[in-house]
């Protein structure tokens, strides 16, 4: 399935870069000008080996606490103080660490290209536990302190005991086709272990057992070809106050009941990156590079920026009154949350900055393609 992965991901790129009446693939769109309004202070920078590497990977960091952990793609993972960027532990794995990085319970995971999930100790860096998975792991796992739960490329669900990294149990689904080469990482409470497939379905289980409790389908496959079939939620599932936020590429965005499953709106959009959610709002980076903001209560669009067509947006994330997210040439940009209008830009990594920014107490942190893992405030 990998070669059909990387193929299928360099066709859905070269249909998006390309106009519908020209074989010729556009460029990225210009930056546009704009009055600045906001200013983005850097507080502290670290390098974190070679960062994201050329595989496509989304290895996004993870803050639990005071602490914020990363990891690069040849196993290097780092624990440092998310104030002052000082380094607390670095753990070399020696292997190719792919799904990164979850944090929490007294526990830092990753997945690695060869299958293995890997547990380390939070304080120490000490390696717990690693098991054994049946494919590679593109996404972080999730963590409730009683089980690690793991969506491989295949979209099997896998459970494991947090303690001693014995296996709980399993959960098989069959996958598409063809796919995007990435998965989503999937959403654990006490009671539920909640995933997007790549069959364009949310499927919620019971956390104990892996016994399914509902499934809902987000995006139905259209067209003749299955590159136009493709509906893989890849962005990663997002939970807020018992609602349960996806989106799939060539399908829809929609808003569920966490409990039920039940869907509370939807409304057409194609994104592989996921979306946020902030003061009665979602934000979506839809594939064509327009940044669009949602109304939950109506499912109409507030506003659409679509000034970055072409620019490989990384997925949003709420920072104070604004959206940011990260571009293919490394600019962080914020844009207002009423308008969606440019307020603040800056540059994190000239390789580029496709992992999600991570947002706690004020601050921001942006892991750029490089390793380059910067902390911003707003002057």
């Amino acid at each position: 399935m990998r070669w059909k992965n990387a193929a299928m991901l360099a066709l859905a790129l070269l249909a998006v870069g390309c106009s519908s009446n020209s074989k010729k693939e556009l460029p990225p769109a210009d930056l546009p000008k704009f009055e600045e309004e906001v200013s983005l202070q850097k507080e502290w920078s670290r390098s974190i080996g070679d960062g994201q590497g050329e595989t496509f990977n989304m290895l996004t960091p993870a803050i639990d606490g005071e602490q914020i952990y990363a990891a690069d793609v040849e196993g290097l993972v780092v624990a440092m103080n998310r104030m002052t960027g000082k380094i607390l532990w670095k753990t070399e794995l020696d292997l190719p660490v792919s799904g990164a990085v979850a944090a929490g319970y007294g526990l830092v995971v990753v997945g690695t290209l060869k299958g293995e999930i890997i547990a380390l100790d939070t304080v120490s860096g000490e390696e717990k536990w690693r098991a054994r998975v049946t494919s590679e792991v593109l996404a972080a796992p999730a963590l409730n302190g009683d089980v690690v739960l793991v969506q491989t490329q295949d979209d099997r669900l896998i459970a494991f005991d947090a303690d001693s990294g014995n296996q709980r149990w399993i959960f098989e689904n069959t996958p598409a086709v063809l796919t995007l080469r990435g998965t989503g990482s999937p959403v654990l409470t006490n009671r539920l272990a909640v995933a997007g497939l790549s069959t364009g379905k949310v499927i919620a289980l019971d956390a104990q057992r892996g016994i399914p409790v509902w499934e809902q389908r987000v995006a139905v496959p259209q067209g003749r070809s299955e590159l136009e079939r493709v509906v893989d939620i890849d962005g990663g599932l997002l939970l807020s106050a018992g609602t349960l936020y996806a989106v799939s590429y060539q399908g829809r965005v929609a808003a569920m009941d966490l409990e039920s499953g039940r869907i509370l709106w939807q409304r057409e959009a194609s994104s592989s990156v996921g979306v946020a959610q902030g003061y009665g709002s979602v934000y979506v980076n839809l594939a064509s590079g327009t940044v669009e903001g949602i109304d939950e209560r109506s499912a109409s669009a507030l506003w659409n920026n679509d000034a970055l067509a072409r620019r490989q947006l990384s997925a949003p994330e709420v920072f104070s009154s604004y959206v940011a997210f990260g571009d293919l040439e490394g600019y962080l940009h914020l844009v207002s949350q009423v308008d969606g209008r440019f307020v603040g830009r800056t540059r994190i990594d000239s390789d580029g900055l496709r992992a999600r920014p991570l947002v706690a107490g004020g601050w921001l942190y942006a892991f750029g393609n490089s390793g380059k893992l910067v902390a911003l405030t707003i002057k």
